[in-house]
């Protein structure tokens, strides 16, 4: 039987390299977890396991995607329950920092299979949220309770699936788990050590050629493309603009990328059934490596 390891965390805590490291020693391959190196061409500023590592270890998810298409959430498990279930090999690793995605593969989470509707989106956000949550509360008041207020993606989000599909969200959802046994260990550390590992990333891209990267990005899909306005990229488009310069830029990468590990471990802390190891222990890959063989031999 399969059997799942997930290795997740903040952005900067050396999931990758753990993974490759366990993989190669056991003879696995590695699923990426990551919702922005599903596409192709965004490379450096998405710290995407580079060609050579990739030829160390199978690696899949990763490149799957133009960057002018959209990959779903359902997209995503439905491609990754594909590769779980054809691969014949165990263990498998799950490896990223993107915890919906994570929760999508080890809970089952059904997801309705409805793709945005740009057009019904943008009628529907001219009325305003104020408008928008009543009529979500009249449409599907389970959803609704779940929802706050002033949570305008979600309630978009739901009533998207309301008005496509004619049924409420909230009966559309829901968790089938997976029959394989699951391990997730969660690298982390004190925010300070966090702090500084971010900043030394961050430099690294720079030097690794991030600011070439976006250039080209943006001659070649435009710089309306919205996967440049995520983190890394937009802040390297507008010291391309002129805005501000790279040492500027460099610092808000490094501000918004602490930001956003912020925000992964208090959802990894959310999460069930994690188990946390320190990511600068000296011994953390033969620490992790006995837990797995634990886990391999009694699940």
């Amino acid at each position: 039987m399969t059997k799942l390891i997930v290795i997740c965390g903040a952005t900067a805590t050396g999931k990758s390299g753990l993974a490759l490291s366990l993989a190669k020693r056991l003879g696995s391959v590695i699923l990426s977890a990551d919702s922005r190196q599903v596409y192709r061409e965004f490379d450096i500023g998405t710290a995407k396991p580079t060609v050579e590592e990739q030829k160390l270890v199978p690696h899949y998810l990763i490149d799957i995607c133009q960057p002018i298409e959209t990959m779903t959430l359902a997209d995503y498990q439905e491609q990754a329950q594909a590769v779980i279930a054809n691969l014949g090999v165990s263990p498998v690793f799950l490896v990223g920092g993107t915890g919906l995605y994570i929760r999508s593969i080890v809970q089952g989470m059904k997801i309705p299979r409805v793709a945005p509707q740009p057009e019904l989106r943008s009628q529907l956000e001219s009325l305003g949220q104020y408008q928008l949550y009543p009529m979500l509360q009249q449409v599907d008041p389970v959803a609704a309770q779940k929802i706050h207020a002033n949570d305008l993606v979600r309630t978009l989000r739901a009533l998207e699936v309301y008005y496509v599909t004619g049924i409420p969200i909230s009966e559309q959802q829901g968790e089938n788990p997976p029959n394989y046994p699951i391990l997730q260990i969660c690298l982390d550390c004190e925010a300070e050590k966090l702090d500084i590992r971010i900043r030394r990333r961050t430099e690294q891209m720079i030097a690794d050629g991030l600011v070439g990267e976006v250039e080209y990005l943006c001659q070649k899909y435009g710089t309306d493309l919205s996967l440049l306005n995520t983190l890394g990229y937009q802040e390297i488009k507008q010291y391309l603009a002129g805005e501000i310069n790279l040492e500027e830029a460099t610092d808000l990468i490094a501000l918004h990328t602490r930001q956003f590990a912020k925000r992964q471990r208090t959802w990894f802390r959310q999460s069930a059934n994690i188990e946390y190891f320190d990511m600068d222990n000296p011994d953390l890959l033969e620490q992790v490596l006995q837990r797995i063989n634990d886990f391999i031999i009694n699940p």
